[in-house]
């Protein structure tokens, strides 16, 4: 049976299918104003969908009545929001078009890759250009930013780096016997104070062996580089004319412009 009504008030609760909703409340300890639709529901523009794609569709607005300024929007909240997949698609959260992040920080547990015609986060802590840097408030100077791009160069470089003191070896990060090739480990000794005379005496895996002239006590920065073991080398120059003719290993690499923030190579 249908009914054509002009306007309805709802002062308690209002259900379109069935079912206990804890949610909203039931009986005496329904929450009055509140709403629980079964689904599938659908807002806006009658045509925007062809079939049920989701619990929930929202449309531009479409509302010819002469009192309705059609928004250029179709969803605008005030208020944080959540978003938690439950693995019915392959992601989470897909946008499809240009995104912008204004005044706020993207804290990235694990950012892989963002497609589209463009991206873009202004005001924010991460910048993904060409040149990957960060953009932030200047810690000593009023009115002032501050901005740092990444080191680059052609290998997955891995850096330790300290200050050594009445010892003749460096001790590096256990993880290192598996991280890093233990043959692309260059050493930097700052001597502090005097001429010691240092030299690199052996190199191994997790340890820096040195020798001061005579035995003279060790005080010294140091900066240790290495290359990553856990991926294929780098091929720094290669023919081609995009990002898909690398001859190596593809999905090894983030590449701006190819995987993310995607413009006109």
């Amino acid at each position: 049976m249908t009914m054509n009504l002009d306007d309805v008030n709802v002062g308690g609760q209002l259900k379109v299918g069935s079912g206990v909703v804890p949610a909203v409340g039931e009986g005496d300890k329904r929450v009055n104003g509140s709403v629980y639709a079964e689904g599938p529901v659908q807002l806006g523009d009658q045509g925007a969908f062809g079939s049920n794609e989701a619990t929930l569709m929202v449309g531009r607005t479409t509302n010819s009545d002469k009192d309705c300024n059609p928004a250029s929007l179709s969803l605008k909240t005030k208020g944080n929001a959540v978003i938690e997949g439950d693995g019915g698609t392959g992601h989470a959260l897909v946008v499809e078009g240009d995104q912008t992040i204004n005044k706020g920080s993207l804290r990235d547990s694990n950012l892989r890759s963002v497609s589209g015609q463009g991206c873009s986060w202004s005001g924010s802590s991460i910048n993904t250009q060409g040149w990957k840097g960060f953009d932030i408030k200047h810690p000593t100077k009023e009115n002032h930013r501050l901005r740092y791009v990444c080191l680059e160069g052609p290998e997955g470089g891995v850096y330790y780096r300290g200050r050594v003191t009445n010892k003749t070896y460096i001790d590096l990060p256990d993880y290192w016997e598996k991280l890093v090739d233990p043959t692309t480990i260059t050493v930097t000794l700052t001597p502090i104070g005097a001429h010691q005379n240092l030299i690199v005496k052996r190199v191994e895996p997790t340890k820096i062996h040195l020798q001061s002239n005579g035995g003279i006590p060790i005080d010294a920065f140091f900066h240790v580089i290495g290359a990553r073991a856990d991926g294929e080398r780098l091929s720094a120059e290669y023919e081609g004319q995009t990002p898909q003719d690398y001859p190596g290993n593809n999905n090894q690499y983030s590449i701006a412009g190819y995987h993310y923030d995607r413009r006109t190579l």
